[in-house]
């Protein structure tokens, strides 16, 4: 554990990890969250930009919000992020489902167990160390 200053209001707390903000700043920026989703909700053709002025909340901490997947916006929202891995505009996330679906399927064959040849199985029984009564 450090200590650090919060950097919302400069007040010292005990950092263990996450953004380095106090935990009332982090109770603040939960509700301000709950907020911006309602009026989010109540306003879904609503640009990124107004959302920031309207609820007073960065454009920066939007984007993160949209990042975690904490906000989604239909298909129809002027919002949108580039998926990291090829561009493609997404509405949540950080990826989209093709990237997700492709970076499964590498992690499902780099997990597979092949099996072994029965030439290979028996000459790895060959090679077993013997002991002797």
């Amino acid at each position: 554990m450090q200590v650090t200053t919060c950097k919302a209001c400069g007040k010292i707390f005990n950092y263990v990890q996450g953004d380095r903000l106090c935990p009332q700043c982090i109770k603040k920026m939960d509700e301000k969250f709950v907020d911006v989703k309602k009026f989010v909700r109540d306003n879904p053709k609503v640009d990124i930009n107004t959302i920031s002025e309207e609820m007073d909340v960065s454009v920066r901490q939007i984007k993160r919000w949209i990042r975690e997947e904490r906000l989604c916006f239909t298909d129809d929202s002027p919002i949108g992020l580039n998926c990291e891995s090829c561009g493609a505009t997404i509405k949540t996330g950080r990826y989209c489902k093709e990237c997700k679906d492709k970076m499964a399927s590498r992690l499902q064959g780099a997990t597979a167990v092949t099996p072994m040849s029965p030439e290979k199985r028996k000459s790895a029984s060959e090679n077993k160390m013997r002991f002797l009564h």
